[in-house]
């Protein structure tokens, strides 16, 4: 993967959880929030805007961490992170959207993908030269 591609994902997907978070706080609270599980379903989106911006930003830390210091793990760590925002994220929006829970499922595999994703940061940090 090269930096500019990551840098580009990074700005795509920073751009999607700015818009999917504005759409959550304004057109789909009036749809959802007379729900009986309502408030539950926008805590959910609200996660996943939340949990996608932050690693969007981490995302292009990595492109520009690459930029300078070509790294496997980078790379591999940028790929985590793109896995993460799509199964994180994307369970929590499809699960807001669906009300189905048993998407709910798919959650924590995002959440290891992130963890994967904060390694690779500290390890490329640690190879860091000085």
């Amino acid at each position: 993967m090269q930096p500019k591609f990551l840098l580009s994902a990074a700005a795509i997907s920073g751009f999607l959880a700015v818009a999917l978070g504005a759409f959550g706080a304004h057109a789909l609270r009036s749809r959802i929030e007379p729900l009986a599980d309502g408030a539950r379903r926008l805590e959910w989106w609200t996660t996943a805007a939340h949990y996608h911006l932050v690693h969007s930003v981490l995302l292009a830390v990595l492109g520009l961490a690459l930029l300078q210091h070509e790294s496997g793990v980078g790379r591999i760590g940028g790929y985590a992170l793109m896995l993460g925002i799509v199964l994180f994220c994307g369970s929590l929006y499809a699960m807001t959207l669906t009300g189905i829970r048993a998407l709910g499922a798919i959650t924590p595999l995002g959440g290891l993908a992130f963890l994967v994703g904060w390694g690779a940061l500290l390890i490329v940090a640690l190879r860091w030269p000085s």
